[in-house]
């Protein structure tokens, strides 16, 4: 079953494939409102609601109707400085933006996790993405979609040299670990919030990148 949301809350715009998120919802014709809190500006558009500020701030103060969430956060253990910093933005920040989008009427929450996310991995970075996955199970969600794309190609604003090799080396691998294209993850996030169901559904990267052709 095909639905068309309106009205879309939107975390991580100002990131790799949040940004290919939102100039594609800015351009859909059935989309009246995008709310796309942000710490920097966002260029201005007749469709965008975008409060800038810390999250701690603006999370509780977010209005208006919801029908999809889509969160784009995430950061890397160098680029946050420490594993503490890392966990507070890839499991807090995130369960907190599911807790009140859900809180505003979002019925759909579509999430960016990582591939081979699980709570009981040896590996911190995994680890974590598997905690927040579990954590968004427990928000009760009635349509829950865990995308959980490979290594992500695509031109950042900050340079990652060794995400930049792990991308060119992904592009060999066959699979659910092939790179996936971030404009090819954008649109398989927007074709996901298309589609009315129940319940979790876990999208691994070989189908994100089938869905994003």
């Amino acid at each position: 079953m095909y639905l068309t949301p309106k009205h879309i809350l939107l975390a991580g715009a100002t990131g790799l494939t949040g940004e290919l998120l939102l100039d594609r919802l800015l351009n859909e014709p059935t989309i009246e409102r995008v709310l796309a809190p942000s710490r920097k500006p966002l260029a201005e558009h007749p469709h965008l609601d975008n409060p800038v500020g810390e999250p701690a701030v603006f999370l509780p103060q977010l209005s208006g109707p919801v029908d999809v969430a889509f969160c784009c956060l995430g950061t890397t253990i160098k680029q946050a400085g420490s594993e503490q910093a890392f966990r507070a933005v890839d499991h807090d920040m995130v369960v907190a933006f599911g807790k009140r989008a859900r809180e505003m009427g979002a019925r759909h929450l579509i999430v960016v996790s990582a591939i081979g996310a699980d709570p009981k991995s040896s590996v911190f970075y995994t680890r974590v993405k598997g905690e927040m996955e579990q954590s968004l199970r427990a928000q009760g969600w009635p349509q829950l979609t865990l995308a959980r794309p490979s290594v992500l190609i695509g031109e950042r604003v900050e340079e990652r040299p060794v995400e930049k090799i792990a991308a060119t080396l992904s592009k060999l691998v066959p699979g659910k670990y092939h790179g996936i294209e971030a404009c090819e993850l954008a649109r398989a996030l927007w074709r996901l919030a298309l589609e009315e169901d129940n319940g979790v559904r876990v999208v691994e990267s070989d189908e994100l990148r089938k869905l994003g052709k």
